[in-house]
C-alpha cells in the first residue's frame, strides 16, 4: 500500500511539477440551535410536524429547543454573541452617513436677501433693532388694556368656578356640608 502511494505521488510530481496538496474536505452541518459545527457521526436530527428538519449538536441543544427556550437568551450560543456584538471585529465596515448639505430657504414675509443681510449685521446692531421692536410692542400693549376691560363677559357671576361633577350640597353651600358630619363625631 505504501509503495503504491509513493509511486502515485512521484507520477503527479512528474506530470505537474508540484506535489498535490489535497486537503481532506469534511462536510459539516450547523446546529440549528447553537450554530456550532456538527461533524459527521455526531448530532441528532429532529423533524417537526410541519416537516421542518432541525439538526442539533447534542441532547442539551435538542432539549432546550423543545422547551422553546430562545437561543438569544443563553450566553453560550452564537445567537447571543451576535446579538451582543461579541467576537467578530467587523466594525470597520460601518456605514458612513452623509452630512446633509445646509441651504437656506426664504421665510414667509422675508426674502432670502433680507435674511442674508440680517445675518451679515453685527450683533450690536441686531440687539438694538430687537430693543426697538420690543419697545414698539410694549407701546401697542399699553394702548390695548382699556379695550380689553370692555370685553368682559356679561351676565356671569364672578364667583369661584365649581366643576360640574362636584355639585350637590357640599359645593353650593359649604355650611350645609359641615352640618352633615357634626352628628357622627
Amino acid at each position: 500500500w505504501l509503495k503504491h502511494q509513493v509511486r502515485r505521488r512521484l507520477v503527479s510530481i512528474a506530470r505537474y511539477g508540484v506535489a498535490p496538496t489535497t486537503a481532506m474536505v469534511i462536510k459539516t452541518d450547523l446546529c440549528s440551535y447553537t450554530e456550532y459545527r456538527i461533524y459527521p457521526g455526531h448530532g441528532k436530527k429532529f423533524m417537526a410536524k410541519d416537516g421542518k428538519v432541525s439538526f442539533f449538536i447534542n441532547a442539551k441543544a435538542a432539549s432546550l429547543f423543545k422547551q422553546r427556550i430562545k437561543p438569544v437568551k443563553l450566553r453560550w450560543t452564537q445567537a447571543w454573541r451576535r446579538m451582543n456584538k461579541k467576537g467578530k471585529t467587523d466594525e470597520t465596515t460601518k456605514k458612513r452617513t452623509r452630512k446633509v448639505a445646509k441651504f437656506q430657504k426664504a421665510i414667509v414675509g422675508m426674502s432670502l436677501e433680507d435674511i442674508k443681510k440680517k445675518k451679515a449685521q453685527k450683533p450690536e446692531l441686531r440687539q438694538q433693532a430687537k430693543e426697538v421692536a420690543a419697545k414698539e410692542a410694549k407701546a401697542r400693549q399699553s394702548k390695548k388694556p382699556p379695550a380689553a376691560a370692555k370685553a368682559a363677559p356679561k351676565g356671569k357671576m364672578a364667583g369661584p368656578k365649581v366643576p360640574k361633577n362636584k355639585g350637590g350640597a357640599g359645593a353650593a353651600n359649604p355650611a350645609a356640608a359641615t352640618k352633615k358630619y357634626q352628628g357622627s363625631r
